[in-house]
């Protein structure tokens, strides 16, 4: 591999405290930061895309060649949640880095399996929610927080110049099904933030974000109104979706199968955790197509159209295990991450077309689905209770983050700076953005699972972002 050409060789000083995005900003997905300060680097998450790749690719990634070329300077590597965009590069890009990863015990726990599959020895180191840690100049709090997936955290990061809070992904849920509810007092309490990195995804939405304890009686209504078998595509890492289907299938009599392999680690690694309650019982998906079509529920990965995914495979009528009839049901217990709409219609297309009935969330009347992300009022909350010098939204497309910056600015940040992979962002007395800093590229992994060069499957108009903001 060919490493990637650099505009810059630099090294933060002691005075320094810089963020570096190589993934994740400016589009949603793929996230790789680096915060740096006195001649180290911090690494936050390290995963893969949700768009569709290039033929005869699996996979991509961002390219990781500016850390690679001073792995000597990486202080740390911690992965914030066990979702694919946020750990699923780290099998293939571990080589190239060579330092442990840190995380919380679930999340390790579904790291470690990946690895496993992927035949990479990489040390995983696990941490406590709420225990603070050393990593060179950096220290490093995790902070519980909740999303859709157990055991998320933010990251409050401190130096002796400044301190940053990096939200990873969130939301307010004060009754998320899995884990304790979202605890106010903890970001009213952190004292003095310099920075606040924080998740645009939703920022475009007015209001706030669905509770998902809120969901169970509708989903219950629309499955119990089914005459046929009802499949529901949802994301593998949701366990809170999974546990309230669980309950759904006990008030309409149905069982359940899992179709995915993803999705079966990751229940498996939740009722290892105990995040699963013990009345969740799925049986085999080879046994489910030889019950009444009434009594079937499959829960199914590739919501997003995914190439060979299990929801792919029965739009194609080509699964081993189930095969669906006119009148059966497939619901969409998900949303279009922006940049997968062509390939769900696609999707979509061949369900109707053999005479499946089709529901999606964003398109019905009942509550199907609850987002991991804050609305706009949530932000506005978040970004009051904290009260940082500067905001750097991240994690969404560019009007996500152009959304979430006016947001920022209203609730009293003096400064809010957006800008794209590549971008370093100077987080000290005079914040600044210079832009293009590093080239940041994308890898694959081909079908022959070589890391190979690839090239961003983004429209060059989706990367445009407004002009450096003066500091008032």
């Amino acid at each position: 591999m060919q490493p990637a050409l650099l505009n810059l060789p630099f090294t933060p000083g002691p005075d320094d405290l810089w963020f570096l995005p190589l993934g994740g900003c400016g589009e949603i997905g793929m996230n790789l930061n680096l915060f740096g300060h006195d001649g180290a680097w911090l690494m936050v998450d390290c995963g893969v895309t949700f768009e569709e790749t290039a033929k005869g690719q699996q996979v991509q990634m961002a390219d990781p060649a500016f850390i690679a070329d001073r792995a000597e300077q990486l202080a740390g590597f911690i992965v914030t949640h066990a979702h694919q965009d946020h750990f699923g590069a780290v099998p293939w890009l571990w080589p190239m880095l060579e330092a442990p990863v840190t995380t919380t015990a679930f999340t390790a726990n579904v790291l470690i399996g990946k690895l496993r599959r992927e035949r990479v020895d990489a040390p995983v180191m696990t941490v406590r929610e709420g225990s603070t840690h050393q990593f060179g100049p950096f220290t490093v709090t995790w902070l519980p927080i909740t999303h859709s997936t157990p055991e998320t955290n933010a990251l409050l990061i401190e130096t002796p110049v400044g301190r940053v809070l990096h939200t990873a992904d969130w939301k307010i849920d004060e009754n998320p099904v899995v884990g304790d509810g979202f605890d106010a007092r903890q970001w009213q309490q952190l004292g003095d933030i310099d920075a606040v990195i924080c998740d645009s995804t939703n920022a475009l939405s007015p209001g706030r974000s669905v509770s998902e304890a809120a969901l169970a009686a509708d989903l219950t209504e629309e499955i119990a109104g089914a005459p046929g078998r009802v499949v529901v595509g949802c994301f593998a890492s949701n366990i809170a979706r999974l546990q309230t289907l669980g309950h759904v299938a006990e008030q309409t009599g149905r069982y359940i199968a899992l179709f995915g392999r993803s999705l079966q680690q990751m229940a498996q690694a939740a009722r290892g955790a105990g995040y699963l309650a013990e009345s969740f019982n799925a049986i085999a998906p080879r046994d489910i197509g030889y019950l009444p079509r009434n009594e079937v529920l499959a829960i199914a990965t590739g919501s997003q159209g995914e190439v060979g995914a299990a929801l792919r495979r029965l739009a194609e009528d080509s699964h081993p295990d189930l095969n669906l009839d006119p009148g059966d049901r497939v619901l969409f217990s998900s949303r279009a991450i922006p940049g997968n709409e062509q390939r769900i219609e696609r999707l979509n297309a061949q369900f109707m077309e053999r005479g499946i009935d089709v529901v999606h969330a964003d398109a019905s009347n009942r509550l199907l689905h609850a987002s991991g992300h804050p609305c706009a009022e949530e932000l506005e909350d978040l970004y009051r209770w904290v009260a940082p010098r500067i905001a750097v939204p991240v994690h969404g497309e560019p009007e996500h983050m152009v959304a979430n910056a006016d947001i920022a600015r209203r609730a009293g940040a003096a400064v809010a700076l957006t800008g794209r992979n590549g971008d370093l962002f100077r987080l000290g007395q005079t914040p600044s953005v210079l832009r293009e800093a590093v080239l940041a590229g994308r890898m694959a992994v081909d079908d022959r699972g070589r890391i190979v060069p690839a090239l961003p499957a983004i429209d060059p108009e989706r990367l445009r972002v407004d002009p450096d903001l003066p500091v008032p």
